[in-house]
């Protein structure tokens, strides 16, 4: 694990030796493993049918633990997680990538959503980040963790203030707080995922009550790298395999889908009528769809 403060001095983002823990890390609470606890619900006084004089009985006391969080069922067979590329993970993301994975008009779309739905001051988790967390400039934020496979494109990143580096596919248990966190992002990305259920699970275990977790991607990734459940499915039933990832989970909302196709009438404007006939020959590429699926542990919040 690679853990980096983000201060204002020069060298701000380079992350320190694995041995020696920095002072930002110690200050830090919030990384430290800790205990989870559930919400719980207390059995109320009840009057059984039994008790012939008609006093209560009091139930059991005891707390039953809540199932918030639960994995209720596995969304993926084991041949839908397979990868073409089997070679560990660590390897093919050894070697930084200082590229945009997704068009401007993806990335627009994807900071307005932040705007929108990250309010400022939060704190907040960029899962599976990389060199750019595609925030607002102008909005401020508590803290910002990222998580990633490769340190330097994360300490290359503006926006963290601290990062971590660790393959969710070999181990998805998240070493934060429980409730630590009141958003959280995962920006194409999703489709590498090789156990799913337990990274969301993780998630919500993260999230404070009311949390929101953003899930976005488009129709490019590494195709070798990707599940094969995602490199058989559709924009639709991709879409569909995100939303069940969710709803897989104990807890989170009835997820949200946002979709913003090349195919709509405001994608169109402005595009020459020859536009057509070079995709057809595969000389020019359309503007790349746009994904989301969100929902909120327990709730959604309403604000004013």
């Amino acid at each position: 694990m690679f853990i980096a403060p983000n201060t204002h001095h020069h060298h701000r983002h380079r992350p320190c030796p694995p041995s020696s823990p920095t002072t930002a890390h110690k200050r830090s609470t919030s990384l430290s493993p800790a205990k989870f606890k559930s919400l719980i619900r207390i059995t109320n006084t009840v009057t059984t049918p039994d008790d012939a004089d008609g006093n209560e009985t009091a139930a059991s006391n005891q707390p039953t633990p809540s199932s918030a969080g639960r994995i209720k069922q596995l969304v993926l067979s084991p041949e839908s997680r397979t990868k073409l590329n089997a070679l560990p993970d660590r390897d093919f993301y050894s070697f930084p990538r200082f590229v945009k994975h997704v068009d401007d008009g993806f990335l627009a779309t994807l900071t307005d959503l932040y705007r929108d739905r990250v309010r400022p001051g939060s704190e907040v988790l960029d899962l599976m980040s990389s060199w750019v967390s595609h925030l607002p400039e102008e909005v401020r934020y508590k803290r910002v963790v990222g998580h990633g496979m490769n340190a330097q494109e994360l300490a290359r990143n503006p926006r963290l203030d601290y990062f971590f580096v660790k393959d969710l596919n070999r181990e998805p248990r998240l070493e934060l707080a429980s409730g630590s966190f009141d958003a959280v992002l995962c920006t194409v990305s999703v489709q590498y995922l090789q156990q799913p259920e337990e990274v969301f699970a993780e998630v919500f275990r993260a999230l404070r009550p009311g949390g929101v977790f953003i899930v976005s991607f488009s129709n490019r990734l590494f195709y070798e790298k990707a599940i094969t459940a995602w490199r058989d499915g559709t924009g639709y039933g991709r879409v569909q395999l995100v939303v069940q990832y969710f709803q897989c989970i104990e807890g989170f909302t009835e997820p949200e889908i946002i979709r913003k196709l090349p195919g709509s009438s405001a994608a169109r404007e402005g595009k020459s009528p020859l536009d057509w006939i070079f995709r057809l020959l595969g000389l020019l590429s359309g503007p790349d769809p746009f994904y989301a699926v969100i929902a909120h542990k327990n709730f959604k919040p309403v604000y004013e």
